[in-house]
């Protein structure tokens, strides 16, 4: 097509879709009558578009139609002519009409936008604590042999001074009084009078007063896998992505003592490098109620020799179970689950929701923002925008990717900080903590290419969702307080539950507090409970057995929950079409446990397409 001819597609396009929009509001005569589809051609039909800047005067549009006319006139005295000419015309019409990548023809977010959510986390240190999706065999026996041996273990269930000997219990005591930590005499003596004779099973790992106490979580997230500058340090144990071999109990333990208590690292805010064993800390009992007066005087020395034995007993059960398969299934799980975790996610992203206007990213680390900005899809396509005040030790920030051509960035506005003071007063009101967290809220205000205001918010709330209700209230309330007439589009990971409790958000009451807002989900007026976007159990290769399902129990005892959420205003949009994905194909496979092996997170993304209902404050520009 000739730039004039095209530039007449374009804003013949243009007054299709505002005739369109008109039509679905305009009754027909006598509030009946011709069809909505019939009005919508009668106006296009009866309607010259303008013709944009540089087309001319509408004498020249009229005389390009007569041109047209004759022409046809020529098809119908040679009809063969006439048909090759409408056919080669109409293709060429069809093709930049909807062509997806000319930006001066199909024009993003005129009448619609298209959404997405996801909260990005998933995969702690340890790629065995969950029950994933693989259809690799030697996973299933390894979890079934595990479980089994927990579950009956038989002559197997030795005592601990078997596995984690008095000779190691000589040298564990040794590198701490190095350490001149307090207690260490008391910690050892009650290995040598208590600890040693327990049962590996049924006496220790199966105690739940040692998970009270926080003697194995609490070294365990200190030690297990620590982020300096430039890599990452792995303590040898089962529950991790330590790369080493850990072939016997020998091996294991001169590992073991050496990245405690010899190797040295500069650790992030330190002045000088320091040992691991230095970053371990004093387990409180006005936290930890479980633990007596004197195991938190020498909790420093008595977490060490629990998590020593706790390591001691994996790698012991591990060489019974799987000698030979462990090790290397294990490195394909990382590959996939954690080191490669955030170059596919970015792939799901950048292959998948490339098109969509506004991503929506919850329990992302501050180094995501990085790797995505250049990324070569996702960078392109979208930019990132993360909160002024994130949280880079957490890792669980909230992040909203707008793609370039549906927005005016000179715009932005962040209200983060405005969300903050009202949820400030709220717990004040309420005589509680402040809900949330730095990174868990993130809100900006912003236009659309059509000068239409919008405020974007994305959210991660608690484990157990009670923070998600004061922060729906905070944003509605900010956004009232603003001048003008904002649309809301809010992507949040609400952890709501099917079944709540007075200690769990339950979705249905959830669901009822923004609809009293004037709210609507993507999910429509009647959200279903069991409509979920998680699924996932924990296996019996992790410290807290108690939590651990079999795979007969994981519907029942896993989070299988209706946890995401993307929320509105019902005067402004209405959902046309929502869906859900689990797999990083777009389709969302149901009773089906993840992550797997090629989706790395926990929670499917929610995807939907929201019709624009009220357009009364678009400023007529070109975009």
């Amino acid at each position: 097509l000739t730039p004039r001819a095209h530039a007449h597609a374009h804003a013949h396009a243009r007054a299709h879709a505002r005739a369109r929009r008109r039509a679905r509001t305009r009754p027909g005569p006598g509030g009946r009558g011709e069809s909505a589809d019939a009005r919508l051609w009668m106006q296009i039909r009866h309607r010259s578009p303008k013709g944009p800047p540089g087309m001319g005067s509408n004498t020249r549009n009229n005389d390009g139609k007569n041109k047209m006319m004759r022409e046809c006139d020529c098809g119908r005295r040679y009809p063969f002519y006439g048909a090759v000419f409408g056919v080669i015309l109409g293709i060429l019409l069809l093709y930049n009409l909807f062509r997806s990548e000319d930006e001066s023809v199909i024009i993003p977010m005129e009448s619609t936008v298209h959404v997405s959510t996801w909260n990005i986390a998933a995969i702690n240190n340890n790629p065995f604590e969950y029950w994933i999706t693989s259809d690799d065999p030697s996973y299933k026996v390894l979890m079934s042999s595990v479980q089994n041996f927990i579950n009956d273990p038989g002559v197997h269930d030795v005592e601990v001074g078997q596995v984690f000997t008095p000779e190691m219990a000589l040298n564990l005591q040794r590198h701490m009084q190095n350490m001149e930590w307090p207690g260490v005499e008391k910690a050892m003596a009650k290995y040598n009078k208590e600890l040693k004779h327990r049962r590996i099973i049924s006496g220790f790992m199966k105690d739940e007063s040692i998970g009270a106490k926080r003697l194995v979580s609490m070294p365990d997230r200190v030690t297990n896998t620590i982020h300096l500058d430039s890599y990452e340090v792995h303590r040898p144990t089962v529950i991790n992505c330590y790369d080493g071999r850990l072939d016997n109990l020998q091996t294991w333990w001169r590992l073991w003592q050496r990245f405690m208590f010899e190797d040295e690292h500069m650790f992030p805010k330190a002045e000088k490098k320091k040992k691991v064993a230095e970053m371990l800390g004093p387990i409180s009992r006005f936290k930890y109620p479980a633990l007596t007066e004197e195991e938190e005087r020498i909790s420093l020395a008595l977490q060490t020799v629990v998590v020593a034995i706790f390591d001691s007993i994996l790698v012991y059960m591990m060489d019974k179970v799987a000698s030979s398969t462990w090790q290397g299934l294990r490195t394909t799980m990382c590959n996939k689950l954690n080191r490669n975790k955030v170059a596919r996610t970015l792939s799901i992203l950048g292959e998948r929701y490339r098109d969509r206007d506004v991503i929506f990213i919850q329990e992302a680390a501050s180094s995501f923002v990085l790797r995505a900005t250049n990324d070569e899809k996702i960078g392109s396509e979208y930019h990132i925008l993360a909160p002024q005040e994130m949280d880079p030790k957490r890792d669980q920030n909230s992040l909203i990717f707008l793609r370039r051509r549906s927005w005016q960035f000179d715009t932005v506005r962040e209200l983060s900080h405005l969300i903050t003071k009202e949820l400030e007063a709220w717990a004040k009101m309420e005589n509680k903590k402040l809900p949330v967290a730095k990174g868990d809220v993130f809100a900006i205000s912003i236009r659309d290419n059509f000068g239409r205001p919008y405020v974007l918010a994305s959210f991660h709330g608690d484990t157990n969702g009670l923070a998600t209700l004061p922060v729906v209230t905070a944003v509605h309330t900010c956004i009232s307080k603003l001048s003008g007439n904002y649309r809301l589009i809010f992507g949040l990971d609400a952890n709501v539950y099917e079944k709540g409790s007075r200690k769990k958000q339950d979705m249905q009451e959830f669901v009822q507090a923004y609809k009293e807002m004037e709210m609507r989900s993507c999910w429509g007026s009647t959200p279903r409970s069991n409509n979920y976007t998680t699924y996932n159990a924990r296996t019996y290769l992790q410290p807290q057995l108690n939590k651990a399902a079999k795979p007969s129990e994981m519907s029942t005892k896993g989070d299988k929950n209706p946890k995401d959420f993307i929320i509105f205003y019902a005067r402004d949009f209405q959902e046309i079409r929502t869906m859900k994905d689990n797999t990083g194909d777009g389709k969302y496979v149901e009773n089906m446990v993840f992550p797997t092996l090629s989706f790395p997170s926990d929670h499917a993304v929610l995807s939907t397409s929201l019709a624009i209902l009220r357009d009364d404050d678009r400023e007529e520009t070109d975009p």
